[in-house]
């Protein structure tokens, strides 16, 4: 069974006991689709997208339906971070801001989130959780969710082809996109949002249908349309989820 994440330069994944993964086969064409959009220098009115970014109405609240969401079963989640195998020009210190960043705004669910650094060992219990650069882990995608492991892999190929596409991008943006998203399926939400600005989106299903906005002219004006962090409706998603309403 197959999980898409995306028709973007990201190709992210959740893998559950039953191990859903995602394809990856377009995803030479879109980091070249990516850089083309880069160069362009095509700036939009950022007020949709950020409206968007900050509000979300119940009729909002869709998922693809391709992935049946649960509540975490952790009062409080804490994200180990080990950083041997990263690529070079990602530094711990930077990995670990991000980390902060995305673990803030989760907590805003209502389950609070800490990241520390890996420690040497840590025990395979709930609400731990190990992020790691590991090629097998990550299937070749730029993440990898292994809720049934409790890790969140990384993959040092993904960011290796972006960085050689295009060495001018801000891959600190992507791997910002890729640790929200992941760190989204640990808090239960293992269904895809469909609505294209969530950080839980994916783009399209395969099969004709598109992601929602409430502009769809502007998609094409973002080289990434996606946040990079959790939005309105991710927040509302997982608070519903979890009964923190």
């Amino acid at each position: 069974m197959r999980n898409h994440c995306g028709e973007s330069v990201l190709r992210i994944a959740t893998v559950l006991p039953t191990k859903l993964v995602m394809k990856q086969a377009i995803i030479s064409r879109l980091i070249g689709l990516l850089i083309i959009a880069l160069s362009s220098a095509v700036f939009a009115d950022a007020g949709t997208r950020n409206q968007e970014i900050a509000q979300c109405t119940e009729a909002e609240l869709v998922t693809w339906g391709d992935g049946q969401d649960r509540p975490t079963s952790a009062s409080s989640l804490i994200f180990f971070y080990k950083h041997s195998g990263a690529p070079p020009w990602f530094q711990e210190h930077q990995v670990m801001n991000l980390l902060a960043r995305a673990s803030a705004e989760w907590s805003k669910c209502g389950i609070p989130a800490q990241v520390t650094l890996w420690q040497g060992k840590v025990e395979n219990t709930k609400g731990i959780i190990v992020v790691q650069w590991d090629a097998a882990g990550s299937g070749g995608h730029f993440g990898l969710a292994n809720l049934s492991l409790n890790q969140l892999s990384l993959g040092v190929q993904a960011f290796n082809l972006l960085n050689q596409r295009n060495p001018t991008h801000n891959a600190l943006d992507t791997l910002q996109m890729v640790l929200a998203h992941e760190m989204g399926h640990f808090y239960g939400m293992l269904a895809h949002s469909r609505r294209c600005v969530d950080v839980l989106s994916y783009y399209n299903d395969g099969k004709g249908g598109q992601c929602y906005s409430r502009d769809p002219s502007q998609l094409k004006l973002y080289p990434e349309y996606r946040s990079t962090l959790p939005t309105a409706c991710d927040i509302q998603r997982c608070r519903i989820l979890n009964r923190m309403q």
